[in-house]
């Protein structure tokens, strides 16, 4: 089970993520590493909390963190223009945010 330790590890990536995927927004701000450390920790994150929904038998959680796992994939990239990946990037922190209220202990 679940303790209250790994809810606090979890939102605490989730808000690191949360802060990194706004910052990636403005176009041209950053180089092409923070984009590849971006897909890395989004990454990463999602599939923490990808193993937090599976733990608290959140099975809608589970596929929308599988589907951004594999979205910000660095293994096998998937690449799109900027302005998709702005649109992208600013709905999946809005989803980062709503995982912090909807997985955590009652």
């Amino acid at each position: 089970m679940i303790g209250k330790e790994t809810i606090s590890y979890k939102n605490t990536a989730t808000i690191i993520v949360i802060g990194m995927l706004l910052l990636a927004i403005p176009t041209g701000l950053w180089g092409y590493g923070y984009y590849v450390l971006l897909r890395w920790v989004v990454t990463g994150t999602a599939l923490f909390i990808l193993w937090t929904a599976y733990e608290f038998k959140k099975t809608t959680w589970l596929w929308i963190m599988g589907i951004i796992a594999l979205l910000f994939n660095p293994i096998a990239p998937i690449y799109l223009d900027k302005d998709t990946w702005v649109v992208i990037d600013f709905i999946v922190a809005v989803i980062f945010l709503i995982s912090i209220f909807k997985l955590r202990e009652k």
